[in-house]
């Protein structure tokens, strides 16, 4: 599986993250600008030893991102799901599959309008089913990729993890 973040912001979340993704086999993947420097000093500060380990991958911009993993290593088009609050459908309701892009925003911005309506298709954007009475908040972005994620690994048999 692969978590692609566009624009990161906070530090914690993209940590947090990584360690998610470090434990469950998926790829990172992270499109600039960040609100937070990945260089080993600051990685060294906030604890994150683990981070060698995960595998990230960096662009510099969506266009990158997108033109760099349109295809999948058989030759067919890569799937992206963009999770969004207020997307089309229920993450639950989908059927996912190993390789699959799972594209979420900033935590302040969420993702450009220009990004989603070019790569809309077929349902592909997602959302977490939230109370309703709470419209000024969501969950955070870390805690909303363990969820989606995890959903899309049970799906796929937990393929290679343990128990």
């Amino acid at each position: 599986m692969n978590i692609v973040l566009y624009q990161p912001e906070i530090p914690h979340n993209t940590g947090a993250i990584g360690r998610t993704c470090l434990m469950a086999g998926a790829v990172l993947h992270l499109i600039r600008p960040y609100g937070f420097f990945l260089d080993d000093a600051s990685l060294k500060r906030a604890g994150m030893d683990y981070w060698r380990r995960v595998d990230v991958r960096e662009y510099d911009c969506f266009a990158d991102f997108a033109a760099k993993n349109a295809a999948r290593h058989d030759g067919s088009r890569a799937r992206f799901w963009f999770a969004e609050t207020g997307g089309d459908a229920c993450y639950a309701d989908k059927t996912y599959s190993r390789g699959d892009y799972f594209i979420f925003g900033s935590e302040t911005g969420g993702l450009p309008r220009a990004i989603l309506d070019e790569h809309q298709c077929n349902g592909n954007i997602i959302s977490i089913p939230m109370i309703s009475e709470i419209t000024d908040r969501s969950l955070n972005l870390s805690v909303s990729v363990g969820i989606i994620l995890f959903e899309a690994l049970r799906q796929t048999g937990f393929d290679g993890m343990r128990f």
